[in-house]
C-alpha cells in the first residue's frame, strides 16, 4: 500500500463530515440496541412471534413517517461510519489495528445493508437462505462452523473488554460513571448473546442443521425455549440496552 493512498485516507478521516458522521453513527448504534433491547423483552414476556435480530428491531420503526424519517438517519449514520472505519484500516497504524477497523467498516457496512432492506421493504431472509446453501455440502458446514467458533471468540472478546473495562480505551476523555458502568453491562451482555449464536453456528455444523445456523434471531429464540427462559432473555436484553446506552456515550467521548 503506497504512502499517497495512506495519506489520502488520513486526510479524509479527518475531514469534519466524517469525523461528525462517525459520532452520528455511534449514537445510530445505541438506537439500534436499544430497540433490539425491546425487541428482546417483546420475545421474553409475549407470544408474538417477533423476529428478535437486528433487521427485527429496524423494522420497528418502519410502520410511521416519523421511523422511516429515523431510519435514513441511521442509514447516513451506519454509511458514515463504515467509510470513517476504512480510512482507519487504510492509514498508518498496526496490522492488528488495521484489521479490526476493517472487520468494523463491514459490520456497519452490514446494518447499513440492512437499514436499506428495511426501508425497501425486502425481508427476504438473505442471510439465513446463504447459510442454509453453505450447509448443502460438507466444506460449508466447515465454514460455518469455523464462523461459529469465529463468533464464539469475538463474543469473549467482548465480555473481557467490558469486564476489564477495555472499552475506556476507545474514548478520548473520561467517560461519566454511567457511561463506564452501561459500556461494562452492555459489552458482557452483548457477548454472551455472541458466544449464544457462536454456539449455535458450531452445533449446527456439527449436526448438518440449517435452522439453527440463522443467527441473533435463531439464538434468542432457542435461549425463549429454555427453563427460565423469560428471566435469561430478559438479562439479554438489559445488556443490550446497556450497550445502547453507552452507544449514546460514546458518540460524544469517542476518538475520532
Amino acid at each position: 500500500m503506497t504512502g499517497h493512498v495512506q495519506q489520502a485516507a488520513s486526510r479524509a478521516g479527518d475531514h469534519p463530515l466524517v469525523e461528525k458522521g462517525a459520532r452520528l453513527g455511534y449514537a445510530a448504534s445505541g438506537v439500534l440496541h436499544l430497540l433490539l433491547a425491546w425487541v428482546t423483552v417483546q420475545l421474553a414476556w409475549t407470544s408474538g412471534g417477533e423476529q428478535a435480530d437486528q433487521e427485527g428491531a429496524l423494522q420497528k420503526l418502519a410502520g410511521d413517517g416519523a421511523g422511516q424519517v429515523l431510519l435514513w438517519v441511521l442509514l447516513v449514520g451506519f454509511v458514515l461510519l463504515a467509510l470513517w472505519q476504512a480510512t482507519e484500516a487504510i492509514a498508518w497504524g498496526e496490522a492488528k489495528d488495521r484489521v479490526k477497523a476493517a472487520a468494523k467498516a463491514v459490520t456497519y457496512g452490514v446494518l447499513a445493508f440492512t437499514t436499506v432492506t428495511v426501508l425497501t421493504s425486502d425481508s427476504g431472509g438473505g442471510s439465513s437462505s446463504a447459510t442454509s446453501s453453505l450447509m448443502s455440502s460438507g466444506a460449508g458446514r466447515v465454514l460455518v462452523g469455523v464462523a461459529g467458533v469465529g463468533v464464539v471468540a469475538v463474543g469473549v472478546y467482548h465480555v473481557v473488554k467490558g469486564w476489564k473495562e477495555k472499552f475506556l480505551e476507545d474514548l478520548e476523555s473520561s467517560p461519566s460513571r454511567w457511561v463506564r458502568r452501561a459500556g461494562r453491562v452492555g459489552y458482557v451482555g452483548k457477548g454472551a448473546a455472541l458466544g449464544v449464536v457462536g454456539v449455535l453456528l458450531v452445533v449446527a455444523a456439527v449436526q448438518s442443521d440449517p435452522e439453527q445456523a440463522e443467527g441473533l434471531d435463531s439464538a434468542l429464540h432457542a435461549l425463549a425455549g429454555l427453563p427460565y427462559g423469560a428471566v435469561i432473555l430478559t438479562l439479554v436484553a438489559i445488556g443490550f440496552a446497556a450497550y445502547g446506552v453507552y452507544a449514546f456515550g460514546r458518540a460524544r467521548h469517542a476518538k475520532v
